[in-house]
């Protein structure tokens, strides 16, 4: 098993690993493309999510809002990375994911550290469902 994460029961969950891995992947992508719908699709509809910036957005019709008017209108001039850094099973269906979120700029590197709670559907996929994303600061 890869460092950084957990396995269930004693049985090492590759295919759900990978799965939960292509939704950070996509989340990166979606970000990176501003492309707020995508992102949406990522979500659960009872899904919980906490900016970097502390709001709080309870339910997909809330979290839909926010993106909506946030997303496309975000500025950055350089380019960002996710990167799973642990994966934990607290159930075979439900995670606890761990997230080094990098900015790269001309100015250097901001750096967040996102939680995702993540739970798999009864279709298989594994979808966001409570989510904390913390600013990383030096010093």
């Amino acid at each position: 098993m890869e460092a950084g994460t957990q396995s269930i029961d004693g049985i090492e969950a590759i295919d759900d690993i990978k799965a939960i891995e292509r939704v950070v992947a996509t989340v990166e992508r979606t970000q990176r493309d501003k492309d707020a719908e995508g992102f949406l699709a990522l979500f659960r509809p009872d899904a919980l999510w906490t900016t970097g910036q502390g709001k709080v957005l309870l339910g997909l019709d809330a979290i839909a809002e926010f993106t909506r008017a946030v997303l496309p209108q975000a500025v950055w001039d350089g380019d960002v990375t996710y990167e799973v850094i642990h994966t934990q099973f607290l159930r075979p269906d439900v995670a606890a994911v761990k997230v080094r979120q990098v900015y790269h700029s001309a100015e250097g590197e901001t750096e967040g550290a996102p939680l995702y709670v993540m739970t798999k559907q009864q279709d298989g996929r594994w979808l966001l469902h409570a989510c904390q994303n913390t600013e990383v600061r030096s010093g």
